[in-house]
């Protein structure tokens, strides 16, 4: 029997699609090392952006560093997910240019939000950093997973191709950390940073897509309309952040910084740093001290030596250089010697604020605590301890270690005056005054009798030496002052420290012992 030819059925190989070009090995390395490496610069600047409204304490920093782990979380895994359904080459360009908008609108959401959650509340510093870094971060990291996916042709180079661009990316965000920290934030203002990395991811993006629209007919998808409303949008972001609430006069490497004019008197100047009113300095006597705190100061300093008698003070943090002044004032010869961390501050103390440095007025750029150690031993008379980050003491000036020094470089008989700030149920200062305690032989506290007794938040200024100290003149100065002030010592001190941490550098929870209960 015969079968025709029309009865044989041939059937053909199924198709096997075409597996999409990979990026070229450059492109896709830049592309990760770009994206990585603005997730750092956001999460730096972040703590730059929400510092002014929220503070610059260990919860926002860690409330910083949770959002963008959380973002990059998040953003990885979207990116991963979208890869598998679509063609990442159509993802790509549009996730940068998305992530240069929401990069310049942050400015203006940050700051008109930050006026609204000014304070330290955890809610606030939550919300806050959230929408400083939590969109732009996620899309960012949206762009690793996508590259990934394109450079996957060949299925025996899964481990090498993923190991590869994990590791670009950590060094692009390595590389953004040390420059942005190093370089960028002591070269140009916040703004300045945000709103150029918001430029340069939106130009790459823009150039992306079109590489890829001439390379294999896809890239920016939409119609014109859609291409135009996005880049309207990153134009408004930009505008909004132009005219956006600004709490900084000038932004040094450290502080976001304004001064103001007394509108009670023109020779008045009021130094705000990150939002919070720091010194008072009257340009036309320097005797003048407003603030409770420096007055307590001025009035231990005063019975400390002999009337007039030049002194060797050290001051640990400047600010605006109020007591160094006075100091000048009201015992000629006196030789300051001021230890500030913010170059940058003292550069607008000396535009501003009237600051002199010569022989009488000496300052030393860098951490207090560094700069200490050089210090000779029995060289001081007076040394000002007024370090502030926002409104905490940094950590690591708090400590027993600290105090060693301290009383180090102190001569026999010099004093020692802290000026802390706590609120209830004040266990903080009882911290730092067991922590003094355990180093100097006599200690007393100043502070209003309210703040004493757990009513509310205040100043509080610590008194140690190693000689008895002059309290029968503090006692009988403070009633002269202004504001009402206590001054406790003795058996009165003892009880009110209670059984508090000594502070050391292995353990110092400073910021947690500064939350409100």
């Amino acid at each position: 029997m015969s079968s025709s030819s029309s009865d044989v059925v041939v059937e053909s190989a199924p198709t096997v699609p075409t597996p999409p070009r990979a990026l070229p090995n450059g492109l896709a390395a830049f592309l990760v090392f770009l994206s990585s490496g603005a997730v750092l610069v956001l999460e730096t600047v972040s703590l730059r952006l929400v510092g002014p409204y929220v503070g610059v304490t260990l919860q926002v920093t860690s409330s910083v560093i949770g959002m963008a782990l959380a973002a990059i979380a998040y953003g990885a895994w979207m990116g991963g997910f979208l890869a598998d359904r679509r063609d990442p080459r159509t993802l790509l360009a549009p996730a940068l240019v998305l992530a240069g908008i929401a990069t310049a609108v942050t400015l203006p959401v940050v700051r008109y939000a930050g006026e609204a959650l000014r304070g330290g509340a955890a809610s606030a510093v939550l919300l806050l950093t959230a929408l400083a870094v939590l969109v732009p971060a996620a899309l960012l990291a949206g762009i690793t997973p996508l590259v990934v996916k394109l450079q996957l042709a060949d299925l025996r180079r899964t481990g090498q191709v993923v190991g590869r661009l994990s590791g670009i990316g950590t060094l692009g965000g390595i590389t953004a950390t040390l420059a942005t920290g190093f370089v960028l934030v002591a070269a140009l203002p916040s703004t300045v940073i945000v709103l150029g990395l918001a430029a340069l991811l939106g130009v790459t993006g823009l150039a992306l897509g079109a590489y890829l629209r001439r390379r294999a007919g896809t890239g920016l998808p939409g119609p014109a309309r859609a291409k135009a409303a996005l880049a309207v949008l990153g134009l408004a972001g930009a505008g909004l952040a132009t005219v956006a609430p600004n709490p900084c006069d000038v932004e040094t490497a450290y502080h976001c910084a304004r001064v103001e004019v007394d509108p009670q008197w023109t020779e008045g100047r009021t130094l705000f740093l990150n939002s919070a009113e720091h010194s008072y300095v009257d340009l036309a006597d320097p005797t003048h001290l407003k603030y409770a705190y420096t007055q307590w100061i001025g009035l231990v300093a005063d019975v400390a030596a002999p009337k007039g008698q030049r002194l060797d003070a050290l001051h640990l943090g400047g600010g605006g250089f109020t007591m160094p002044r006075y100091l000048t004032a009201t015992r000629p010869g006196t030789r300051n010697l001021v230890f500030e961390i913010d170059g940058g501050l003292v550069e607008l103390d000396r535009r501003e604020l009237g600051v002199r440095t010569g022989p009488e007025l000496r300052a030393a750029v860098g951490d207090a605590r560094v700069l200490l150690d050089a210090e000779p031993t029995d060289s001081r008379d007076l040394i000002v301890g007024d370090a502030f980050g926002h409104l905490v003491v940094p950590w690591h000036l708090a400590t027993r270690e600290m105090a060693a020094e301290i009383r180090r470089v102190l001569r026999p008989g010099g004093v020692y005056v802290q000026n802390v700030i706590d609120y209830p149920p004040g266990r903080f200062v009882r911290a730092e005054l067991a922590t003094v305690a355990a180093e100097f032989r006599h200690v007393a506290l100043i502070a209003p009798p309210a703040a004493i007794s757990g009513l509310h938040g205040s100043n509080f200024l610590l008194v140690g030496s190693d000689a008895p100290l002059p309290l029968a003149a503090i006692r009988a100065g403070l009633p002269g002052l202004p504001e009402q002030a206590t001054l406790l010592s003795g058996a009165e001190l003892t009880a009110f420290v209670g059984d508090a941490l000594v502070l050391t550098d292995d353990y110092a929870p400073v910021d947690q012992l500064l939350a409100t209960a």
